[in-house]
């Protein structure tokens, strides 16, 4: 059998590219070609000696091409959603509609190199970066999520559609609450990822609190420090911004706790099976790594759990990964509830396998196998 080339839609050099390359080292294969989104977005090739060259024409005959995340590359955030300091918050609406526009340029490219093949769907992709979207599909699915709140006056009185365009901004925000009779939601951004712009809203009468990592000032920043607001104004200011872009509001899912500190778990998906698994706890209603959140002991949630309800956390998993049957491996954002025994799906990350150092679980058929060696692993035995 004849080794198979890879090539990598990212961004060269950054981590998620070296850790795939890494892996596919281990397994005796050579580098992957490297495509920058910068290119794909801009038409052009910046591979040595391939100047004013279309991008898609380097790829390798016959090459497995894996589409990874553009990163926190300033240059491809500006061919993205426009020019800008990166930490801002917003322009997700921007974003997303160049990052489609890049997926579908992907697939067309793969589609006309002989050989080729894409490792995931594109159009999956896009869905997940689509918190409304991705919500949706996965509640006609009879996937457990939390509830979300309608966004049209003719959903009005529904609590189970999903929320589509603009909400009214704050004011609109806080009359779809009083009618569902929700004091706590989660607003978070269409279109964003690493709880960008995510804020926790807690409102009782005339008392509001949002907790948020996003800065007020002139313009919206990304902060890695969780804070509160507790004054109307700033609360509707920051919403008031970000409603623009399309927001999507779920009801507040209450989650368990371990000495003292919420939890929730990453669970990757490879090929159908849960394969790794890592715990986020935090003091605040975020449980992002980079905003503050720790890892947590995984066998003290399975004990916690049980058995049982170890498989049924695992079976609500995989299902919401079986929504998106033509990807390869997903991030499962898995809540779990103050009884331990409800489970909702917060989030299908596309890009949710950047846990370094973390390997399968017993029995998954990833044993010993990071993240991407399992990916790598699924891709040989798929090509064979």
């Amino acid at each position: 059998m004849s080794v198979p080339a890879f090539a990598v839609v990212g961004t060269p050099g950054d981590r998620r590219v070296r850790l795939f390359a890494a892996a596919l080292e281990r397994h005796g294969l050579p580098e992957p070609y490297v495509v920058a989104w910068s290119d794909v977005l801009t038409g052009g090739s910046s591979h040595p000696g391939s100047a004013r060259r279309p991008w898609w024409l380097g790829l390798p005959r016959g090459a497995l091409v894996r589409v990874e995340s553009p990163g926190e590359d300033a240059a491809t955030d500006a061919l993205l959603r426009g020019p800008g300091d990166p930490t801002r918050v917003g322009g997700g609406a921007a974003w997303h509609a160049a990052f489609v526009r890049g997926l579908r340029s992907v697939r067309e490219a793969v589609a006309r190199t002989p050989g080729a093949r894409l490792l995931g769907d594109v159009a999956e992709i896009a869905v997940m970066f689509d918190k409304r979207r991705c919500h949706a599909r996965l509640l006609a699915a009879g996937v457990p999520v939390p509830l979300a709140l309608p966004a049209g006056e003719r959903d009005e009185g529904s609590v189970r559609g999903p929320l589509s365009g603009s909400i009214g901004g704050y004011a609109g925000l806080r009359a779809r609450m009083r009618a569902a009779g929700w004091s706590r939601v989660f607003v978070k951004p269409a279109h964003g990822s690493s709880a960008s712009g995510v804020i926790a809203v807690e409102a009782h009468g005339d008392r509001v609190k949002a907790v948020t990592s996003v800065e007020l000032g002139p313009e919206l920043h990304n902060s890695l420090r969780v804070r509160s607001y507790e004054d109307e104004p700033s609360v509707a200011a920051i919403i008031d911004a970000l409603d623009p872009d399309g927001l999507h509001v779920e009801r507040w899912f209450p989650k368990a706790s371990i000495g003292g500190r919420v939890f929730d778990l990453r669970v990757v998906v490879t090929g159908g099976r849960p394969t790794h698994a890592v715990v986020r706890t935090s003091l605040a209603p975020m449980t992002n790594l980079h905003l503050g959140g720790a890892r947590g002991d995984l066998g003290e949630v399975r004990s916690a759990l049980g058995e049982t309800g170890w498989a049924r956390a695992m079976d609500v998993c995989a299902r919401a990964a079986a929504c998106f049957p033509g990807s390869p491996a997903v991030g499962v954002d898995l809540l779990i509830g103050v009884d331990r025994r409800r489970f909702a799906v917060a989030e299908v990350n596309a890009f949710g396998d950047l846990l370094p150092g973390l390997m399968g679980l017993p029995g998954s058929g990833a044993d010993g196998l990071d993240t991407y060696d399992a990916q790598v692993a699924l891709a040989l035995r798929q090509a064979a």
